[in-house]
């Protein structure tokens, strides 16, 4: 995917609605140094310098899902102590919908207590519930589900084995999802995984899906006949499996399988990095996303999560900036409509002058170059409307544009006068301009104001169309002839 695919992608994430399903939890961190050896005991003695609370298993996918700008709903069952009431606190902070979480009087909420020191772990204390939930509460969760699952745009399953998704609880949840078309997208653990039988896809890392398959693992081969087995028998649309520093291997229900490479550059703590990979993966679905598309950037999101310390986040703007990260200069101009808009609003709250024009620019050359310094000169920035391949065709005939639409607006996007271009498949500019709203209109000293798409929409909010004359003699129509009469009888 490009830049401007995935920057789209995470503007849509602001109407995406997600429901979390699982095992909620606290994890606490607690820093400090280890320089001596207690006198009562040969253990090292560990000076607390800070301490950290985060929310932790289901709770580190929900707040994974905020960053990335989500709507998140939970259900789950927590205890009736002070870190169930941590957790609800925590969750409407963040304006998580917390109406499917239920407070179990009977159950202590499950905290993870971890002691590090020079980045080291030192030791982890647990305090928690194991035990499958009583009837009752299983029965609330279950007439929570069954109301509300259509309501949402993707349901995340997180199982930490805690006793809240019990046999019952997954069969139901699964069976609503495909009722209402909503993916089902689990984090699986344990070695039965008949339970996830008929959920959209599984991503279990490596050794999950060697425990749950029966088969070890010990090279592609193996890897294969295991994914398609789990695939197979669980009747899954897709099987994503995590394989740490050899990236991840996908299979499909149609006989797919895709080797993804991974992209972690430094790995310092794998901790919460499968919770990454199910928001992201459950996003990009909801979104519409193919699962290839959807579990490499979720992969990309992977290698972020693992280059951090305990379970963490992963914004947008990092995933946007690692995956551009080869192209950087020219990729980070090129934007779809959508993204473009949230950030010209932002450009005219600052005060700053737009400028727009259009055209094909098929054929780069000074000409064009005089124009586009031109037109920025008018305003603080200038966005290019260049037309797509499709209609460079209609407007100029089957055998243009002589370059595709990806290498134009790089090229374009190269030049210092561009702020931001934007590719439109229409024959006109008009909804760029309706749209983006900007100040100064430009077109070439060819047109007449009169002749001019978008004159009435600018002017009617106190813009202005100014016309530029182009270089003499400058024309891609001239280089083509130049060339052939240099080249045509060689």
């Amino acid at each position: 995917m490009e830049r401007k695919e995935i920057e789209s992608l995470f503007a849509r994430a602001r109407e995406i609605r997600a429901l979390v399903v699982g095992d909620l939890m606290l994890d606490e961190y607690l820093w400090g140094r280890a320089e001596r050896i207690s006198p009562e005991a040969p253990v090292q003695v560990v000076d607390i310098t800070r301490e950290d609370m985060r929310l932790g298993g289901a709770g580190n996918v929900i707040n994974n899902l905020v960053a990335l700008g989500c709507r998140v709903g939970v259900c789950s069952v927590i205890g009736g102590d002070d870190n169930g009431t941590i957790l609800r606190h925590a969750f409407s902070g963040k304006g998580v919908d917390v109406s499917g979480l239920f407070e179990d009087l009977e159950r202590t909420t499950s905290k993870k207590t971890r002691v590090l020191a020079a980045n080291q772990q030192i030791v982890r204390i647990d305090r928690e519930s194991r035990e499958p939930l009583g009837a009752e509460f299983e029965s609330c969760v279950l007439a929570h589900l069954q109301a509300n699952v259509k309501n949402y745009d993707v349901v995340l399953v997180s199982d930490y084995l805690k006793g809240v998704l019990t046999h019952r609880v997954l069969a139901n949840l699964i069976e609503c999802g495909r009722r209402a078309g909503v993916p089902v997208v689990v984090d699986p653990k344990g070695n039965d995984y008949a339970k996830y039988r008929g959920a959209t896809i599984l991503t279990p890392n490596r050794k999950e899906a060697e425990i749950a398959s029966r088969t070890p693992i010990h090279d592609d081969e193996s890897l294969i006949g295991a994914g398609t087995a789990l695939l197979r028998d669980l009747a899954l649309d897709g099987l994503l499996v995590t394989r740490s520093e050899q990236g991840m291997s996908l299979f499909l229900k149609d006989g797919g399988i895709d080797h993804i490479p991974t992209v972690a550059r430094e790995v310092f703590d794998v901790t919460g990095a499968g919770d990454t990979v199910l928001a992201v993966l459950g996003l990009a679905l909801a979104c519409r996303l193919g699962f290839g598309e959807a579990s490499r950037l979720a992969n990309v999101a992977a290698g972020i999560a693992v280059g951090k310390v305990g379970t963490s986040t992963v914004s947008p703007a990092e995933i946007i900036n690692e995956v551009s990260h080869g192209h950087r200069d020219s990729d980070t101009k090129i934007k779809n409509l959508d993204v473009l808009a949230g950030i010209i609003d932002e450009e005219k709250r600052k005060g700053r002058r737009v400028v727009f024009t259009n055209g094909c620019f098929d054929l780069l050359h000074a000409g064009h170059v005089k124009y586009l310094q031109k037109a920025r000169a008018l305003g603080d920035l200038l966005i290019l409307g260049l037309n797509s391949d499709a209609s460079v065709r209609r407007l100029k005939g089957e055998r243009r544009p002589l370059i595709g639409e990806g290498e134009r607006a790089h090229i374009l996007a190269a030049l210092d006068c561009i702020d931001y271009v934007v590719i439109f498949d229409e024959d006109t500019p008009l909804r760029l301009i309706e749209t983006l709203k900007p100040l100064v209109l430009v077109k070439g000293g060819d047109y007449t104001p009169e002749g001019v798409v978008g004159k009435d929409v600018v002017e009617s909010y106190g813009g202005r169309v100014e016309l530029v004359e182009f270089v003499d003699g400058k024309s891609t129509t001239n280089i083509i002839e130049k060339i052939l009469q240099t080249y045509g009888e060689s």
